[in-house]
């Protein structure tokens, strides 16, 4: 049975592994915020509560990503209800993606973060989507799946044309909106979403000066199939992520509080 614990400024008991979480995804929004990859108070970052069925944590609605911090995220059900006695809101309409890929793909989805960043955008509003003519592209190639743009995303019987468009997929593109990129925890979907940033940023520039060159599917096999040698040696972006925590904790440590 989990321990369970009494954490400054948060006002109930929580496992050990909760707090764990918090401390990492509260780490992770002050990543993306120094990263630049924050949209005012809006999109999000989720992630599963470990041990308990059905429950997630994600911004305050209404906070900056600079201001998040381990106590003051918010404890959702599926539904997106607040059920641990935050008394901050949370925007569900943001959260309704969320949900689906939490709900119907269990521990693959255990982190997901949806963003709006410029050259992420840019790519989704491109009619060839991410091409394979950039390194970290090639990383993509055949393990993103494209949404045709509905609107804002507040309907939940979008829900099922999402996961269908996803299939085995780790990074869903919202045509003319955004990424959706997810894995099985913080690490794992913050290292993507680094390396889609990346891509998409050389896309643009690439693209600006025209005639682009573009990398072979049988290059790309190769090129995948070494990576992810490679990748194993980094516990799945533990390296990354952990070597990000130190960077944020020496410019302001009170994502901790």
């Amino acid at each position: 049975m989990a321990t369970q614990a009494k954490h400054a400024n948060l006002n109930y008991e929580c496992s050990e592994e909760e707090w764990k979480a918090r401390l990492d995804l509260a780490a992770c929004y002050r990543i993306f915020d120094h990263l630049g990859w924050g949209e005012s108070i809006y999109n999000h970052i989720s992630v599963a509560v470990p041990g308990e069925e059905g429950a997630f944590l994600i911004n305050p609605f209404g906070l900056l990503y600079d201001e998040v911090t381990a106590s003051n995220l918010v404890k959702i059900d599926v539904e997106g209800n607040n059920i641990g006695g935050s008394p901050y809101m949370v925007n569900k309409a943001g959260f309704t993606q969320h949900a689906y890929f939490h709900e119907k793909l269990g521990k693959r989805a255990n982190a997901i973060c949806h963003v709006h960043t410029t050259a992420t955008m840019a790519v989704c509003s491109h009619e060839g989507g991410l091409l394979p003519i950039n390194f970290y592209a090639c990383n993509f190639q055949n393990q993103i799946g494209y949404h045709d743009f509905e609107g804002v995303t507040v309907r939940p019987e979008e829900g099922e044309r999402l996961l269908q468009n996803l299939g085995n997929k780790r990074v869903l593109m919202l045509k003319n909106h955004g990424p959706v990129v997810m894995g099985r925890s913080i690490p794992e979907m913050f290292v993507s979403m680094w390396s889609l940033q990346r891509a998409c940023e050389i896309q643009v520039a690439t693209l600006s000066m025209g005639n682009p060159v573009s990398v072979g599917d049988d290059v790309v096999e190769v090129h995948q199939r070494d990576l992810s040698v490679m990748s194993s040696q980094g516990g799945a972006g533990v390296f990354d992520f952990e070597a990000w925590k130190r960077k944020i904790t020496r410019i302001d440590d009170s994502w901790q509080n």
